[in-house]
């Protein structure tokens, strides 16, 4: 037993203290603390006996500022509060879960009454209301994560001056929690916005096995790994990392040599600063040369970057909290040991006594003195921390303000529960030496500071210098010459190729996180950065270096296309001829002439030539619903058209063919207007038929480049469509037979001969234009249907109807009975035939 007493006290000396610090001072409201003095814990095998190490500098001025904060609403600023007084109780949590859970159930004590206990008799009674209305702390989030579930029994508000876990952003699970820096959720997103403004394309992330490394370190594997950055090396250092028997030098070794073999450009250190203190001496001692990343949990450690030889490392960026300084802090700091006092002020006094007047401690000042000077003290104030603290007063004084309704000479009221005070602190917007805090699911406002560890003047370690800053959803801001010297080489000693030329893409090799240069597939784009080419979505193609995508051009047969043009003109010349040969058919309707080629039929042929013609402006153009009955309405006309012609062949055999039997014949069937009727009428039902059920609509094709609009012609189409021109063509070829079997009759007109020519020119032409337009695509697909339908228009004008129109205008001699009388007795007397008169 004696043996365990020594040594008890001996591992109390060695680790420098035995006891939990702890400094309270009684106030009508208690503000409590938690935060770490000593950074490390090591438990003893008698339960319940702690023992702290590693006395820090930094952490032990954090407790100073928030007491700094207290007093100074308290006695410099007494119209905020007026008759009330501010009290704390801060612990020393040692950065130890354990601890700060016990810690914080001292805190929910009333501290009137020390036996009192937090938990009721009963489990249906409410919990006590407890003295301590809001906590300031913890430090590291793995802490702070256990203290939050503690403070949500009773509502009473909690604010973290640096945890930064995102987990910690969950209003469900941490109702109470709240911080003055911003999430490591937007601390990851800056690390990667810096990566790719260095355009490093590989990186090594080093994490450990706590809510603030693991959480961080697999965000920051996620991002990279989904924009195309080539994570080389992952390390989640165990908990036990540190501990004296979990042989931390040979971990420390390992570390080094994975690091050392990687490829990466950039290491990313996401961990505590105590773990990243332990590694980097093992980098200096070992001479190694790397570009480093600091999470804001060390990237102003005074320690660190004080350590010697740290200069040699290599380069240093890191992220901090937006810095900022207390307002008189630092010259409360070197007066502090003038009169004040506090148990923690006390206890740094005992272990650090004030340094004599010829010490040395002074000029080498490195926040890791042996004994205690003002001024040298001063200097390890920090920026960040410490003003994060002091906000945290600030805002809960605020929200004690709003609450108690407090004016410059008194408060309305000074009763409430730490539920009201929590509710008034998550709508509180305050403004502190220009920094404006308000709280969006705990987290506040703000961005992140980038620093550059520059080499001191001095030769004693670095500075630590902003060099540019970062606000969640913005661009980084970084010196555009930095950023052109980091971003200058395509290829480093650590990566095989950085950057390829535009419309190629970086293909990872053998080696690991080693690229080579291949080309985009066609339809792809890349700007020569990436690791895959990017697909243009959507109406765009790539262009021909395939370095960015353009927009696709509609493609129609436009209205400015010379054959737009062409057939505009020659289907209005063909207008302008039927309404003409209208015009000349009319003034001579009585004549033999008109009689010979279908009297009043020739205006119901004429008006559908007229239709067909009409139609071919349906073609050019963007295709539209309307536009697009262009190719069912051209049968009708076309079928109307025939009927009519029929009807006049059988007018000519009926009129000149002597043989009974099929003069009879002719004579029951020639009725022109049931001809007309029937035979137009089949083609007229399908047309209607095509049009109601399946009318072509205006589709889009894409190709490589364009747009194609263009009328539907899939499968129900070309149904109809086979139907409609089957349909024409055996009408053009029954006009063909007839007009064949006509045509040595004695027709001083020619009309069998006439239709004769015209029907083969018909019919020639539907067999050249059908496999056509099957097979054809592109914009002069409807120009084929316009060329065919002219073609025919043509046909029929010039082999039936012009030679009339001409004799109408120019032979008129032969307009007359006479002159067919005269043909038809010279016809058959050079057959030896005799004609009646």
């Amino acid at each position: 037993m004696l043996l365990l007493k020594l040594l008890l006290s001996f591992l109390s000396l060695f680790y420098s203290h035995s006891a939990v610090l702890h400094a309270y001072s009684p106030g009508d409201i208690i503000i409590g603390g938690l935060i770490p003095i000593h950074l490390k814990t090591i438990v003893n095998e008698v339960p319940g006996n702690v023992f702290c190490s590693d006395y820090n500098v930094q952490t032990f001025l954090h407790t100073q500022a928030m007491i700094y904060a207290i007093e100074e609403i308290n006695q410099r600023t007494p119209s905020l509060l007026p008759n009330l007084t501010l009290g704390y109780d801060i612990y020393d949590t040692c950065g130890d879960v354990s601890l700060a859970i016990r810690e914080t159930l001292q805190l929910m004590n009333n501290q009137s009454d020390p036996k009192s206990c937090l938990l009721p008799e009963h489990i249906n009674l409410p919990l006590l209301e407890t003295q301590t209305k809001a906590v300031i702390g913890e430090r590291y989030s793995e802490v702070s994560t256990a203290v939050a579930r503690i403070l949500a029994l009773t509502s009473v508000t909690q604010i973290s001056y640096a945890s930064t876990s995102a987990i910690l952003s969950n209003k469900f699970k941490f109702p109470t929690f709240f911080r003055t820096v911003p999430s490591d959720e937007f601390q990851t997103k800056a690390i990667f916005e810096l990566v790719k403004e260095f355009n490093w394309k590989t990186v090594a992330i080093v994490g450990s096995d706590d809510e603030y490394g693991k959480r961080g370190s697999d965000q920051l594997e996620y991002i990279f790994r989904n924009n195309y950055v080539c994570v080389a090396l992952v390390e989640i250092l165990s908990s036990d990392f540190l501990e004296r028997n979990s042989n931390t030098a040979d971990k420390v070794m390992n570390l080094i040599k994975k690091i050392e073999t990687s490829v990466a450009e950039a290491i990313i250190l996401f961990t505590t600063d105590i773990i990243v203190d332990t590694i980097l001496t093992g980098v200096i001692a070992n001479n190694l040369n790397r570009t480093w990343i600091a999470s804001d949990s060390w990237s102003t450690s005074l320690k660190i970057s004080k350590t010697p030889g740290i200069e040699n490392i290599g380069q240093v960026f890191g992220f901090t909290f937006k810095r900022n300084e207390v307002p008189g802090f630092r010259e409360h700091v070197r007066s502090m040991f003038n009169g004040r006092t506090n148990d923690l002020l006390e206890y740094h006094m005992n272990q650090y006594p004030s340094c004599s007047d010829d010490s040395e401690e002074e000029i080498k000042c490195n926040c890791s003195m042996t004994c205690s000077d003002p001024n040298c003290l001063a200097s390890c104030v920090d920026y960040d921390e410490s003003y994060s603290i002091y906000l945290a007063v600030q805002v809960i004084a605020e929200g004690l303000r709003r609450l108690l309704n407090c004016d410059n000479q008194s408060c309305e009221r000074t009763d409430f529960t730490a539920f009201q005070l929590l509710k008034e602190i998550q709508n509180t917007s305050i403004t502190v030496n220009t920094t404006n805090v308000y709280f969006h699911n705990g987290d506040p406002n703000f961005g992140y500071d980038i620093v550059y560890w520059n080499k001191s003047e001095s030769n004693q370690g670095v500075t630590v210098e902003p060099i540019g800053e970062y606000w969640p959803g913005r661009n980084i801001s970084l010196p555009d010459k930095l950023s052109a010297r980091m971003n200058s080489g395509k290829v480093t000693v650590f990566n095989c190729f950085k950057t390829c030329a535009p419309g190629q893409m970086l293909q990872i090799t053998s080696r690991p996180c080693c690229f080579e240069c291949v080309p985009c597939q066609q339809g792809h784009v890349s700007n020569g950065q990436c690791t895959e080419c990017v697909r243009c979505e959507g109406l765009t193609y790539s262009s021909q270096l395939k370095d960015k995508c353009l927009e696709k051009t509609d493609d129609y047969l436009f209205w400015t296309d010379p054959v737009s043009i062409i057939l505009s003109i020659v289907a209005s010349l063909a207008i302008i001829i039927i309404i003409v040969f209208a015009i000349v058919i009319r003034l001579n309707c009585h004549t033999p002439v008109v009689k010979a080629v279908g009297g009043h039929l020739c205006f119901l042929e004429l008006l559908s030539l007229l239709l067909n013609a009409s139609l071919t402006f349906t073609f050019p153009g963007k295709p539209t619903k309307n536009t697009c009955v262009g190719i069912p309405l051209f049968g009708f006309g076309f079928a109307m058209c025939m009927s009519c012609i029929l009807a006049n062949l059988f007018q000519i055999m009926m009129g000149f063919n002597f043989d009974v039997r099929f003069r009879s014949w002719i004579k029951r069937i020639h009725q022109p207007v049931v001809v007309v009727v029937i035979i137009s009428g089949i083609q007229l039902a399908v047309s209607v038929t095509w049009l109601i059920l399946f009318l072509p609509c205006p589709i889009e094709e894409q190709t490589s480049t364009t747009i194609l609009h263009q009328c539907d012609t899939s499968h129900k189409f070309q149904k109809f469509f086979a139907a409609t021109v089957t349909y024409n063509a055996l009408l053009g070829f029954v006009c063909f037979l007839f007009a064949f079997k006509s045509k040595k009759l004695p027709d001083l007109y020619k009309n069998a001969l006439l239709v004769t020519i015209s029907m083969v020119l018909f019919l020639t032409i539907w067999i050249i234009f059908l496999p056509l337009f099957l097979t054809l695509e592109g914009r002069y697909k409807p120009a084929i249907s316009g060329v065919a339908i002219l073609i025919s228009t043509y046909s029929i004008l010039g082999c039936h109807l012009a030679p009339k129109c001409y004799i109408m205008v120019f032979r008129k001699e032969l307009n007359n009975q006479n002159a067919i009388s005269e043909y038809i007795r010279k016809h058959y007397e050079q057959k030896n035939m005799t004609v009646c008169q």
